[in-house]
């Protein structure tokens, strides 16, 4: 029986089917212009860049242009790259210019696609960025592409680990900018930490293609960007803190092992502000007072390391550090520590030398940075299986493109054996028999550690040639995966390894001759080798071919069913046949997770004897329905540390926009003035409340409060013995006094002086004070949980507690301001004094499956100025590379005659 929404799609086919039938019109528009196209020269095709750009200028949109745009492109691909885009990759393109998903299997030639709305956008002027997932496809894609780029007068960029600001600025300026994730998002904390607009690197966010953008925007999404810097050390807290959870009984905590956790009692609570009282660590009445956020978070991470944290089980003392070790493998693990203050509370527990602790300076989350962008699109093989969570974090709609020629891989139900070893001895005898065929066998595993499992086994079956893989070393994986198609090659591969790089039956020979004929110079002796190899190519493609194509062997199910439809879409590429089989044993993670036990009872009753395995469909519809229950869950803990994020993000906006105008300095002085309006206010107000009388005025804290804040010493005891006087009346004596100090201070030193050092003090207390701020966001959002046990929402207490501890920033960012203007002593040079440096800054992007920091342990990702001083005669005008450090108001190396800062180091 057919339901009413299967009937309807029968009739009117399902949405995507409507999407992709949508763009068939602009598709045979843009066939109906090949042939004049292919009649034009290279000089008049280049020349129809200009064309539309004043097309564009004269107010027609990108949608009006891009019939025309996407043929000029397709004809481009053709004459510079020898590929002329296949129909449903213009289909893909449309999909990616409006702004959606474009799903598209392995093969189908996404690289290329993305050149139609690349040309098409850049032609705007205002930049275009693709996204890559490490910085060899980034550099791959932009040399191949770019070929078509500068045949069309656009300009290429790429940005990789390790650039210059000089370089990465050059490179966000160009038409099209090829990036990976970390390095865009970095760039982007790293820009609102400067002091001078001119020394930012981006020039805004406009319009981004998110190549593999499934494992961008949801697998490395799960952790935030940090950029982290030493900070002072706050041994003596810890060691004092540690003391006081010594002195504590049973009574005043309570401890849950299963849950990891342990919290205080109400009696707890109370001896514990007694102690930090009397220690002059507690600020206002209570613990849970919010300017004690920072003190909660260290007092409960001393209590977990006393009460949760046991020598020698969770971690050793050696050579007086701390050695985490960990819990599954029962090995050490150093260099690991734990973060936010754990770990120094273990160092004062066991008494050893407390190491200073990483403050975060700057951090965001992928989501937030890319939903920045005007327009967002994306492009990989699987996304379906994620939709929702695209349609509801990003706004992006997933539209499956269809292949070019029908696939015929055969993808054949999954192998369920009892136990692990027996699963395993199948997997070698299926390899064995692939080999022996000469079919490619492409084995996919879950995790690197079971990936040199398998090798080993493999070694001592008596097999010697086969590669292992896993995402490390990108180049050499690229080389792999590109040969993986041989006829009898066998490769071991992690899911995600290899990701960019098509398997093709045979060998790529394109990888094959740039390996084999390097520095082999062009003539005729090149060109016999590559005609021979490519001719051994077609010939061990035919073999391949033969033997039933690339066969993919998957050893256990993936908790994410895109992970696991990646692995299969290795094979079946363009057509080719191919196979794909999952081998599971009801001792993988996943079966055990999902009631494995009751399985097994029932495979013995039914009289499943040893190597054998039960294959059903059934099996497979019950793992999808299990993998389901996973993603369900990965998207519930992301969506909800998103909307943590969502709270600190719109502060984080605020803050760089605020930083942003004070660069720019435009009403400065009015800001400044406000501001030192404020504290005048906010001082008087206390000292002297509402409906007060004379006699409870607090003349005394008013007076030291005006010297501390506006170092003035004014006479205000004598003010308030006159007969009449009135709040409004000391106010306006005291900001008039303080106006006139101000302008004082002004007129000695000129207003460009002036107006450097207000923007210099301002910046540098926002900076600081913002950095404190996100420590204590950290601390909040760590202890806020407790409220749960209160019957209160966390996220509700979170977001009403961040806005007090935001405001508390704003009312010290203004005290601070005015103190240290009304104190700061001015110097001539000033002026042309350099700014302040940034700070010493680290990078870390935790990699979710693996824990291991994208950017390397200490990975420094400070501005890196080339600092080389080159003498004038030296310096090659045509060669920016040349010119080493160049001072901002030198005149500019180029011979322009202007200033550096006005000329080649200008903002982009």
């Amino acid at each position: 029986m057919v339901s009413l929404g299967g009937l309807a799609r029968k009739i009117f086919g399902s949405s995507n089917d409507r999407r992709v039938k949508a763009t068939r019109p602009r598709v045979e528009a843009i066939n109906a212009l090949e042939n004049e196209m292919r009649a034009l020269s290279d000089a008049e095709l280049a020349g129809r860049t200009e064309k539309f750009r004043q097309e564009l200028a004269n107010g027609a949109t990108l949608d009006d242009i891009l019939v025309p745009a996407f043929a000029t492109a397709r004809e481009a691909a053709r004459r510079v790259l020898g590929m002329r885009p296949f129909d449903v990759q213009l289909v893909g393109g449309m999909v990616l210019h409006n702004g959606g998903i474009a799903e598209m299997r392995t093969g189908e030639g996404k690289t290329l696609v993305a050149t139609l709305p690349v040309y098409l956008n850049a032609l705007s002027g205002k930049g275009v960025h693709v996204v890559t997932v490490n910085d060899y496809l980034a550099t791959r894609d932009a040399e191949w592409m770019g070929r078509i780029y500068r045949f069309l007068g656009l300009s290429t960029g790429i940005i990789v680990h390790g650039l210059s600001d000089e370089e990465r600025r050059a490179a966000y300026a160009c038409d099209v900018t090829y990036a990976t994730n970390n390095e865009l998002g970095f760039d982007y904390l790293r820009d609102n930490m400067k002091y001078e607009r001119e020394q930012m690197v981006q020039r805004g966010h406009n319009y981004a293609i998110v190549d593999e953008v499934d494992s961008i925007l949801i697998d490395e999404a799960r952790t935030p960007l940090i950029i982290s810097g030493p900070l002072e050390d706050r041994s003596d807290m810890y060691n004092t803190v540690d003391t006081f959870i010594i002195q504590l009984q049973p009574a005043d905590y309570e401890v849950d092992e299963k849950q990891k956790t342990a919290i205080f009692t109400e009696e707890g609570t109370e001896k514990v502000e007694n102690l930090l009282r009397g220690a002059g660590l507690l600020k206002g009445e209570s613990l849970y007072d919010v300017e004690n956020v920072a003190m909660v978070h260290h007092v409960n991470n001393a209590l977990k390391a006393h009460r949760l944290f046991t020598r020698d089980k969770d971690y050793i003392v050696r050579n007086g550090e701390i050695v985490i070790i960990d819990e599954f493998t029962g090995r050490m693990m150093p260099g690991r520590r734990y973060s936010e203050g754990l770990h120094q509370a273990l160092e004062a527990k066991e008494h050893v030398q407390i190491q200073p602790e990483n403050q975060t300076l700057a951090s965001v989350t992928f989501q937030n940075y890319f939903r920045m962008y005007k327009k967002l699109a994306g492009m990989t093989g699987t996304a379906l299986t994620e939709a929702e969570e695209f349609g509801n974090i990003y706004g992006l709609e997933v539209t499956e493109v269809p292949t070019n020629l029908p696939v015929s891989r055969i993808d054949e139900d999954d192998e369920v054996y009892r136990t692990v070893e027996e699963k395993y001895k199948a997997i070698v005898r299926e390899i064995r028999e692939a080999h022996a065929k000469g079919q490619p066998v492409l084995v996919g595993t879950t995790s690197i550690e079971r990936s040199e499992h398998l090798a080993e086994r493999l070694r001592q079956e008596g097999f010697k040639n086969f590669e292992v893989l896993n995402a490390r070393h990108h180049e050499r994986e690229a080389s792999i995966v590109a040969q993986a198609g041989k006829p009898g090659a066998i490769t071991i591969a992690t899911n995600m390894a290899g990701r960019g790089t098509d398997i093709q039956l045979g060998g790529n020979a394109e990888m094959r001759i740039s390996e084999e004929l390097a520095g082999l110079p062009e003539g005729p002796e090149r060109d016999a080798k590559e005609k021979a190899i490519r001719e051994d190519v077609a010939q061990l493609k035919e073999k391949a071919l033969a033997a039933g194509g690339l066969y993919v062997l998957a050893t256990e199910r993936h908790e994410s069913r895109r992970i696991d439809n990646q692995l299969r879409g290795r094979s079946g590429r363009q057509g080719d046949p191919g196979r794909s089989k999952f081998f599971l044993s009801l001792q993988d993670d996943l079966m055990r997770i999902f009631g494995s036990e009751r399985m097994d009872g029932m495979l013995q009753k039914l009289g499943l004897k040893e190597d054998e395995a039960i294959i059903h469909p059934w099996i497979n519809k019950a793992l999808e329905k299990a993998q389901k229950k996973v993603e369900a869950r990965n998207f519930d803990i992301r969506k909800n540390l998103l909307k943590y994020d969502d709270v600190s993000n719109d502060q984080r906006k605020v803050v760089f926009e605020q930083r942003l105008e004070l660069m720019d300095g435009d009403g400065l002085s009015e800001t400044i003035a406000e501001m030192r309006g404020d504290v005048i206010d906010e001082i008087v107000t206390k000292a002297i409340p509402e409906n007060a009388y004379a006699e409870q005025w607090d003349i005394a804290g008013l007076k030291a409060e005006v010297q501390q804040y506006l170092n003035l010493d004014l006479p205000i005891e004598e003010w308030a013995k006159e007969e009449g006087i009135a709040e409004d009346d000391i106010r306006e004596r005291i900001t008039k006094a303080a106006d006139e100090a101000a302008q004082e201070r002004a007129g000695r030193f000129g207003p460009d002086v002036t107006a450097y050092v207000e923007r210099s003090v301002v910046l540098q207390t926002l900076d600081h004070l913002w950095r404190e701020h996100i420590v204590n966001l950290d601390h909040l959002r760590s202890v806020v949980g407790f409220r749960g046990y209160a019957q209160r929402d966390p996220l509700n207490e979170y977001k009403s507690e961040a806005f007090e501890l935001f405001q508390a920033m704003l009312g010290n960012l203004r005290q601070a301001v005015t103190a240290q203007l009304m104190r700061v002593e001015l110097v001539r040079e000033a002026a042309d004094a350099p700014m302040p440096e940034a700070p010493e800054m680290f990078g870390q992007h935790i990699d979710a499956s693996t824990g291991q920091n994208d950017f390397g342990e200490g990975s420094d990702v400070s501005v890196l100025e080339d600092i080389r001083v080159v003498p004038a005669e030296q310096r090659d005008p045509q060669n920016p590379s040349s010119w080493g450090k160049v001072g901002r108001n030198e005149p500019c190396p180029c011979g322009s005659g202007k200033k550096y800062k006005h000329c080649h180091g200008a903002f982009g």
